[in-house]
């Protein structure tokens, strides 16, 4: 029989949402990827690697020269002392980070906290590996957790807690004092964190990102997702970062061994020299973006929607309730890509439980062309919706 955790499972909202987009010609303003090709120079990295360098296996923990670029980029940015060789391993994506994390570390019977909205690979694997989520649900507009739901959700049996910072599909930055308190509490109750923080990069205005594993007490007991196809806009390179302290990375990448074994070594070494010949790219690509964020978010304000804030990641918020819409977000966004030609994101796929019915994500690494046709659409399907 097939393992009922995974056939029980319907298609991804993101896979559902893309397909119909291509199906219909619709413009896809649903799943995260950018329009643009990614920095050219990395890409020929790729290319020349790839036809004058190694590409037979390289070491299952990944190539020293990305383990080394790795470890020299979060100490620039995130003042981070990470041994290459012994605390980072390289994964295929970041979701395969994430099921190696689960995988390797979670036992059977061990409680999970999880935060909803969640990236939809979480639960599963968790399952798979034996855990029981906890979940925490968040509420728009601020989706920040306070001292009494964490309190009511870590228990004598709670070993782990997945945090995604910043935040997809909310576009929230957490602040420092809720990640100290979040720190507080994993360290109170012996808790590891896996910290999902791909989107670190992508942060707008007066937003800091900090790494939970830079806070107190927390350098032993935080594994720390990247990826390198959030940081560069290559979201098909699948290249992630698995990082932790030694005890903690012998398990993962054990894990890791026997998922993928290994990643592509000319994307590996292209995205290592990428990290160490950045120049201004990680200033420059969030301020781009941020002008995409704004565009789409002014654009739609003029047609009548309220529209949330985003403080990182690719993506904004639709409130439907106030934007004069009745429609619950999925209904919506369904109508919206058949009939409007544009395709979105309806928020309650992304909660297991007592879901959150009036929120839509939009992604906005789009050039301007694609974001105009997308209000417009949008205000389409809206004045469809409100005819009903």
């Amino acid at each position: 029989m097939p393992n009922p955790i995974f056939s029980s499972l319907p298609m991804t909202i993101f896979e559902e949402m893309s397909g119909l987009a291509r199906t219909l010609g619709a413009v896809n303003l649903g799943q995260g990827f950018p329009d643009d090709p990614g920095p050219e120079a990395i890409r020929a990295k790729a290319a020349d690697a790839v036809l004058n360098g190694y590409n037979q296996y390289p070491p299952m923990a990944g190539l020293p020269e990305l383990r080394a670029a790795v470890a020299g980029h979060y100490a620039r940015t995130q003042g981070l002392d990470l041994d290459p060789m012994s605390e980072v391993t390289i994964t295929s994506g970041a979701t395969e980070a994430l099921a190696a994390a689960f995988l390797g570390l979670i036992e059977p019977g061990d409680e999970v906290i999880v935060f909803q909205p969640l990236y939809d690979s979480y639960l599963p694997v968790i399952r798979l590996a034996g855990g029981v989520p906890k979940l925490i649900s968040l509420q728009p507009p601020g989706w920040r957790f306070d001292r009494a739901m964490l309190d009511a959700a870590f228990t004598e049996k709670t070993r782990f807690v997945v945090l995604n910072n910043p935040n997809n599909p909310a576009g929230t930055v957490l602040p420092d004092e809720d990640l100290t308190l979040l720190a507080e509490l994993c360290v109170a109750h012996d808790v590891i964190a896996i910290c999902d923080e791909v989107w670190e990069q992508v942060v707008f205005g007066n937003a800091r990102h900090r790494p939970l594993i830079a806070f107190p007490r927390m350098r032993e007991r935080c594994v720390k997702i990247g990826s390198a196809g959030k940081m560069f806009g290559l979201t098909g390179w699948k290249v992630g970062f698995l990082c932790a302290a030694q005890e903690l990375t012998h398990s993962l990448s054990r894990a890791h061994q026997f998922l993928t074994f290994t990643t592509p070594p000319n994307l590996q070494s292209a995205v290592a020299w990428g990290l160490e010949n950045a120049g201004d790219w990680f200033s420059t690509m969030p301020r781009g973006l941020e002008r995409s964020r704004d565009r789409l978010s002014e654009g739609l304000r003029r047609e009548g929607f309220s529209v949330l804030s985003s403080q990182g990641t690719y993506f904004l918020n639709l409130d439907l309730a106030a934007s004069g819409i009745e429609a619950p977000d999925r209904d919506f966004c369904l109508r919206a890509v058949k009939e409007a030609g544009v395709a979105a994101i309806p928020v309650s796929a992304l909660y297991e439980e007592d879901p959150v019915t009036n929120i839509v994500r939009l992604c906005f690494s789009k050039r301007d062309e694609t974001l105009d046709a997308g209000i417009e659409r949008l205000a389409r399907a809206r004045e469809l919706v409100r005819r009903v």
